[in-house]
């Protein structure tokens, strides 16, 4: 009896000496998003995307919204965190996700079906707080839906339940939208091309101040590879295939006070399953 009690001793003050190391071990709290793209980072109130908020952005076809967006998941990736991306258009492109610093492995990309779906997968992955970057593509209905092609408008309702999500798991949602179809962003930015110049990004509402700032952001800072005063959208880019994605389960009943999957940080450092096969096959995913 007094060994085995001299054992749970052992194991217990093991315990405590682990718990001790961890608790002064340096950590790193990823507060913000810092895309790399100085003139967009020092635009933004505490110079990057913030955390457990809702950004908008808003623009037209072409005007470097979804660019931005992936700047925004590969510096989470760079972080070791994981990322999601709702592709209500169908029309995300891998190849050139990866070309901006997207790590396939750490990417999961959900298509769904209908416009209904769109918000609802949204909240889902963001609530579970599992990822620290989830983006949701709102400029296009999905391919197949009942809805023209014009950008999709949340009802307030929707927008209610993503602020509150980003909130409750800490996680940034971007959302990507349509000039027709603004959203409720907490902080809302303008994006528009400027030619060879590059694009402009432009505060038009945000509760932290800041109202009006603009900044342009040179097309090389997004795409290195370009030549001097190249402008990306010299040639049209190829139309998107569907792909079909497995639907994510919906939840019996709502999980009040929960903060991430076993209060683990956004975007743990668990890999997502590869995309490699998906990406060699060629036509499945574009």
């Amino acid at each position: 009896m007094s060994a085995t009690v001299g054992n749970l001793a052992v194991t217990v003050e093991a315990l405590r000496e682990q718990i001790r190391r961890l608790q002064a071990a340096p950590r790193t709290y990823l507060a913000a998003l810092r895309t790399g793209v100085e003139a967009f980072d020092a635009l933004l109130p505490g110079g990057g995307l913030p955390l457990g908020q809702v950004v908008e952005l808003w623009g037209e076809r072409a005007s470097g919204r979804t660019s931005l967006a992936l700047r925004a998941v590969a510096a989470a990736h760079r972080e070791g965190r994981l990322c999601a991306y709702v592709d209500g258009s169908g029309e995300l492109y891998p190849p050139a996700a990866m070309a901006a610093g997207v790590d396939a492995s750490r990417l999961l990309i959900v298509r769904p079906r209908t416009v209904e779906q769109l918000a609802w997968s949204a909240v889902q992955l963001v609530r579970s707080g599992a990822f620290a970057c989830v983006v949701l593509d709102l400029t296009r209905a999905p391919p197949g839906a009942v809805r023209g092609e014009a950008g999709v408008r949340l009802s307030p309702a929707e927008g209610k339940r993503l602020v509150d999500a980003a909130a409750r798991g800490g996680t940034l949602l971007l959302l990507l939208t349509a000039p027709e179809a603004p959203a409720d962003g907490l902080l809302r930015l303008r994006t528009e091309p400027r030619g060879a110049q590059g694009l402009s990004v432009e505060v038009v509402r945000s509760r932290q101040g800041g109202l009006g700032s603009q900044a342009l952001v040179p097309w090389r800072s997004l795409y290195p590879e370009l030549a001097e005063e190249e402008c990306p959208w010299g040639a049209e880019l190829p139309p998107g295939v569907p792909m079909t994605v497995p639907e994510l389960p919906r939840e019996t009943a709502p999980r009040e006070g929960h903060r991430g999957i076993l209060g683990q940080r956004p975007g743990r450092d668990a890999p997502l399953p590869s995309l490699r096969p998906h990406l060699d096959a060629g036509p499945a995913l574009h």
